[in-house]
């Protein structure tokens, strides 16, 4: 099970839009995502166009996910900037991964400006069928 960690998310997105701001090292972006389960592994997707793959930063600790990516400028300091729309800056995003996940193996994979996480759900979390026995012995669970 995967669980958002920033419930005043759309209010910072509000407030970036209407003041204009980037993200900072202070301050980091959110990054719009799609999540789903898909057989037995969820899918998450992350977007974030024009960023190099290199600054693409991926942490799991104590089944907290952190995604941090900085999207720069392309043009250098000595220019007249007349519009700035696009998005720049830190970008960071953090999921809650249940304990039915298996952190240990989780898959990344960037295209397109999407990066792409798939995260299985662990062995024991998968359901699994019990044999019942008549009579006076038990039989043993088939794992």
């Amino acid at each position: 099970m995967l669980m958002r960690t920033d419930p005043f998310r759309e209010l910072d997105r509000l407030s970036q839009q209407l003041l204009g701001a980037n993200g900072t090292r202070s301050r980091p972006a959110a990054m719009p995502m799609d999540s789903y389960r898909s057989g037995d592994e969820y899918v998450v997707h992350f977007d974030l166009p024009g960023v190099s793959p290199e600054s693409i930063d991926l942490d799991v600790e104590r089944n907290v996910l952190t995604v941090r990516a900085e999207r720069k400028p392309e043009y250098g300091e000595d220019v007249d900037l007349h519009v700035a729309e696009r998005p720049r800056g830190v970008f960071s995003r953090q999921l809650f991964l249940g304990e039915t996940l298996d952190t240990e193996n989780i898959a990344a994979q960037y295209d397109a400006g999407v990066l792409t996480l798939r995260i299985r759900v662990a062995e024991q979390a998968k359901p699994r069928k019990i044999a019942v026995s008549g009579g006076s012995e038990p039989k043993k669970i088939n794992q």
